[in-house]
């Protein structure tokens, strides 16, 4: 059998595993790996449209990508490159969540201060929920049956009831100090999210709605993408000084600090190999594994193109999607290029 296809049938009982591993238990006792693949670019889907983007999401249950597109949000079918739905008169959108036991979408929108709630069988807006000022990164933690949403400019994050009218969906605000940036849920009742001008991650215990420690990213400064494996209880903080900061998810001590491409603003983790992915804007995704001897090792760099800092996974083919476009040349005093119109574009990295 060849290796993707070994892949697709073990991610099933990852994800199995990974439901059920319900306590701690030491890295050695959650059984083999598979192999990590080593990644080709086997497409690019032209998708076109207006707009630059910033996160870029895989729903599994109909096999969907949505792409944030500042005021819209499109959603393709990946093997078509069909451009499906589009969710339209958004302000400045950033992320989107899932709640699928609601048949809910969540957009977090950080012109208008609000999360936009979406039906996912129909693509219809439903309302919106009012959080803090410029909301960004959002997730949505199956142990509460919470979606949480990170509000950059307030420095705080909202809480969401996901089966509440929109407008009455806010029940708490937690105060985190500092600017936050991406996050992850461990499915165990804990919500992890990078502080980026406080080069630490801070843990949200989602019972209490509290943040319950704040773990430094030793060696790593401003982390701006952010995995988990959990099952093994590992964060992956990838950080704008070039570096992965590896730490432990339940005590914070650091693992492992390995480098990665400059521009870095995302990272996945593939629960049925143990890699974990920084996509970086140099063009590059660092993949980065533990070894047999519960040490952590860069494993491979994917070259992509330029532009590709943001990236989601399939976590039953074990593709990788990285949204990108053609630049114009970068003029002076901005911050980042202008795109050439009708460029934006979807790389499909795919394991040989």
């Amino acid at each position: 059998m060849q290796l993707s296809s070994v892949l697709r049938v073990s991610s099933l009982l990852g994800v199995m595993f990974a439901a059920s591993a319900c306590t701690h238990r030491p890295a050695a006792d959650v059984g083999p790996l598979l192999p990590a693949p080593q990644y080709q670019l086997t497409k690019t889907m032209p998708i076109g449209g207006e707009g630059r983007w910033d996160y870029i999401a895989f729903e599994p249950t109909a096999g969907l990508l949505y792409v944030t597109r500042q005021s819209h949000v499109q959603v393709v079918e990946p093997a078509s490159g069909k451009v499906v739905a589009d969710i339209p008169n958004l302000g400045g959108v950033h992320g989107v969540a899932f709640a699928q036991e609601f048949s809910r979408g969540f957009i977090s929108d950080g012109k208008t201060d609000s999360v936009v709630v979406f039906d996912l069988k129909t693509w219809k807006i439903i309302g919106s929920v009012p959080v803090g000022q410029k909301p960004d990164a959002i997730v949505y933690d199956p142990a509460s049956k919470k979606v949480y949403c990170f509000n950059a400019k307030s420095e705080d994050a909202t809480v969401i009831d996901p089966a509440a009218v929109p407008d009455k969906a806010n029940i708490a605000t937690i105060p985190l100090g500092t600017g936050p940036e991406s996050c992850v849920a461990d499915g165990r009742g804990h919500v992890f999210v990078d502080l980026e001008d406080g080069n630490a991650v801070a843990v949200i215990d989602t019972a209490t709605m509290k943040v319950t420690a704040t773990y430094p990213t030793s060696g790593g400064e401003g982390p701006a993408g952010l995995a988990i494996d959990p099952i093994r209880h590992v964060l992956f903080a990838g950080c704008h000084n070039q570096v992965m900061s590896i730490l432990d998810s339940g005590t914070g001590k650091p693992l492992a600090t390995l480098p990665i491409g400059a521009g870095v603003d995302y990272c996945s983790f593939d629960a049925a190999t143990g890699e974990a992915f920084a996509s970086c804007g140099d063009g590059t995704v660092t993949g980065i594994r533990r070894t047999v001897s519960d040490k952590y090792e860069v494993t491979q760099t994917i070259h992509t193109k330029a532009g590709a800092r943001t990236m989601t996974i399939d976590p039953g083919t074990h593709v990788l999607y990285l949204p990108t476009a053609e630049f114009l040349p970068k003029a002076e005093g901005e911050h980042w290029p202008q795109m050439k119109p009708g460029t934006f574009m979807i790389l499909v990295m795919s394991p040989k």
